[in-house]
């Protein structure tokens, strides 16, 4: 089979990993409703990738899929490795079954699924993808580099992310987290880590923003985060493309004040 990615696809919807295809290049997914279209069957993934060879390949988080640890690298602005140390020391990735390194340096730890929910620890520079999440995976490549597998590793348990929380964040964090339930300061939070997003996670980090807003309020005003994209550098066309698949994939609707902040005006 000349094609990897399909090669690649039908392996994992072997493994019982459902699948689906984002759109070259980039972590934006290519179907209707993002992962919640991820499937196994062999016929639709022949379809998505028989004729697009170049489309990136993603599995959805959470069981049946994997868990992931997913592991920034931001440069100067800091890292999730030393968190990952500190987990590690713990003994929480003791039961990890591989690592891939991403695109941007950092790196993605797989662990079996489950049904928890996904995560996100600011200050530490990690996120845990579960239950509502996706990740890209080789040969899929952003910003012209590709994702690598490092090793697969002998472990097949799950990562406690309740653990992992309470080992990782500081009171003051854990007081913050408290206050996203409420939804104007969620939504501002969230706006703040899509800023500062960098190239080649802008549209993923968007995506996911917009997803966690649309779960607190199905109707939430997205503006902020669309404006909070342009100025981490996205453009107004791919700030629509991601919050109309954002709103698609939780059920809402797209809103005016989402599109005049898309469009700077």
């Amino acid at each position: 089979m000349a094609n990897p990615v399909l090669r690649q696809a039908l392996a994992c919807a072997a493994r019982g990993l459902p699948v689906f295809p984002c759109q070259p290049g980039k972590k934006t997914p290519a179907t209707r409703h993002g992962y919640h279209d991820a499937t196994t069957d062999p016929a639709q993934i022949r379809e998505w990738f028989d004729r697009h060879p170049d489309r990136n390949l993603a599995i959805a988080t959470g069981a049946p899929g994997p868990d992931v640890l997913d592991v920034d690298e931001r440069g100067p602005a800091g890292n999730g490795f030393p968190a990952l140390a500190r987990l590690n020391a713990a003994g929480l990735l003791a039961r990890a079954s591989g690592r891939t390194r991403t695109p941007s340096g950092g790196l993605h730890v797989y662990f079996a699924g489950s049904s928890q929910r996904s995560g996100h620890l600011a200050t530490c520079h990690i996120d845990f993808l579960s239950q509502g999440g996706y990740v890209l995976v080789p040969p899929s490549q952003t910003g012209g580099k590709p994702y690598q597998l490092i090793m697969a590793l002998p472990g097949r348990g799950g990562l406690d992310w309740d653990a992992a929380v309470r080992l990782l964040n500081p009171a003051r964090e854990q007081a913050r987290e408290a206050r996203r339930h409420t939804p104007g300061e969620q939504l501002d939070n969230l706006a703040r880590w899509v800023a500062a997003q960098r190239e080649g996670n802008r549209n993923n980090g968007l995506f996911w923003a917009a997803n966690r807003a649309l779960e607190t309020d199905h109707a939430a005003d997205l503006s902020p985060l669309a404006v909070a994209a342009r100025q981490a550098g996205l453009t107004g066309p791919e700030i629509t493309r991601t919050l109309e698949s954002a709103r698609r994939t939780s059920g809402a609707h797209p809103k005016r004040r989402d599109r005049q902040a898309e469009g700077g005006g």
